[in-house]
């Protein structure tokens, strides 16, 4: 295996992404140093994380060892997203710079839970913040950095939601202006029951069954809604974590 065509490969595709070095170690739950030693031609990466890099680098394994086949952009992940509720009402008391801060000062330290459970960060949207984890017990990660975000901002008016499913990452918009984004339809349903998590969960916290199966082992849940994304399927069933465990 040519290693430094390996990490040529590696980089340029990390970087065609706006991915950083940190995300990738954090998704794969590797050290930043392993990413950095494969980028160089120092190393190749485990075959253990071989699916799951490629995943997040858009190709096939083929490709990333070498090969031509073609790329791909989906895989499986929690989508992690917030909202303000009362946010639109609020915003009309505040003088813009007011508001700017107040929101930075939020998106900061939703940022920094999610990148300390090695989550990646994807935008931000007026109130809302976009996220994901990947890889490694990434429906636990994603549930211990929305407690986290919870209970640094300390405010009721925080609402997250958490959905797993398969998701596309890539880059939006114009070339001179594109970033990374991820889209599809488990992103669209973890902005869309927002509003029943925000009326129903105490907590603030609202994860679907997709997510809360993968954990009913480690703690205990409260069904705390349902709502209809889509007419041609079931209902989502939006659970919360015990509130005494908060």
């Amino acid at each position: 295996m040519d290693l430094k065509k390996l990490g040529s490969r590696i980089k340029m595709k990390r970087e065609k992404r706006r991915l950083k070095q940190t995300d990738i170690a954090g998704a794969l739950q590797i050290s930043a140093q392993a990413v950095s030693k494969w980028e160089r031609g120092e190393n190749a990466p485990d075959i253990s994380v071989l699916m799951e890099l490629s995943c997040l680098l858009g190709v096939s394994v083929e490709w990333l060892l070498g090969g031509t086949m073609a790329e791909t952009d989906t895989f499986n992940a929690t989508v992690f997203c917030t909202g303000l509720n009362g946010f639109a009402g609020k915003a009309t008391l505040m003088a813009p710079g007011e508001l700017a801060l107040w929101m930075n000062i939020i998106h900061y330290t939703v940022t920094e839970a999610v990148k300390r459970f090695d989550g990646v960060p994807v935008k931000y949207i007026g109130d809302g913040f976009l996220g994901f984890f990947t890889g490694i017990n990434h429906e636990a990660r994603a549930l211990d950095a929305a407690k986290e975000s919870r209970r640094l901002l300390d405010m009721h008016e925080l609402v997250i939601t958490l959905h797993k499913g398969d998701i596309f990452l890539g880059l939006m918009g114009h070339p001179d202006y594109e970033r990374p984004d991820i889209i599809g339809e488990t992103v669209n349903t973890a902005f869309l029951i927002m509003p029943c998590v925000a009326k129903n969960c105490k907590t603030g916290i609202g994860l679907t069954d997709t997510v809360m199966d993968e954990l009913a082992e480690r703690e205990e849940f409260v069904k705390c809604g349902e709502i209809i994304v889509s007419d041609n399927k079931s209902p989502v069933i939006i659970y919360e974590p015990f509130i005494e465990k908060l």
